[in-house]
């Protein structure tokens, strides 16, 4: 993973020392492993008590199934599954996809802590940017120059950067 430690410690180094001050008690994440899964978690991200976001092989499956990139077979088990899936999860960037495996997610996380809060607001990653858009360090003149509509962002980022202008009181850059 991107991280040492416990998950319930690195989620309250997240939820408790680096959420803005704006939304602290709002914005929770979560992590489930499920036995016999290869190491494989679903992580989430809940805002006000609902879940957003969520990070898991699973879920870009289900999207690369939904955009025709991968078919559902007819036969095969498990194997059949997921069939196809490897290459196209490495055939298509991060940069043109809505959703991201839980290594994905664990991997950022490991390159937010190990930066600064201005090369993570710049990442390439968009899971970077997530963290960042929500870090306590981001203060009133960076909010100033975030845009929540940079339409070049994706969709679900966008919605982190609307919620922390409107967590602030700044709703005339919406």
């Amino acid at each position: 993973m991107g991280y040492q430690g416990s998950w319930s410690g690195m989620r309250c180094w997240l939820e408790r020392e680096m959420t803005a001050e704006a939304l602290r008690g709002r914005v929770r994440y979560r992590c489930t492993r499920y036995t016999g899964m290869d190491n494989d978690h679903l992580y989430e991200v809940f805002v006000d008590g609902n879940m957003v976001k969520r990070f898991s092989l699973e879920t870009v499956r289900d999207r690369l199934k939904r955009d025709g990139k991968i078919t559902e077979p007819l036969a095969g088990g498990v194997t059949g599954y997921w069939n196809g899936f490897l290459d196209a999860l490495f055939s298509t960037p991060m940069a043109q996809r809505e959703e991201y495996t839980d290594r994905e997610f664990a991997a950022a996380l490991g390159e937010y802590r190990q930066q600064d809060i201005q090369s993570s607001l710049r990442s390439a990653n968009p899971i970077v940017r997530m963290f960042a858009v929500l870090d306590r360090r981001v203060g009133k003149r960076t909010l100033d120059r975030l845009d929540g509509n940079d339409y070049s962002q994706p969709e679900w980022l966008r919605f982190f950067y609307e919620l922390r202008l409107r967590a602030e009181g700044k709703t005339d850059q919406l």
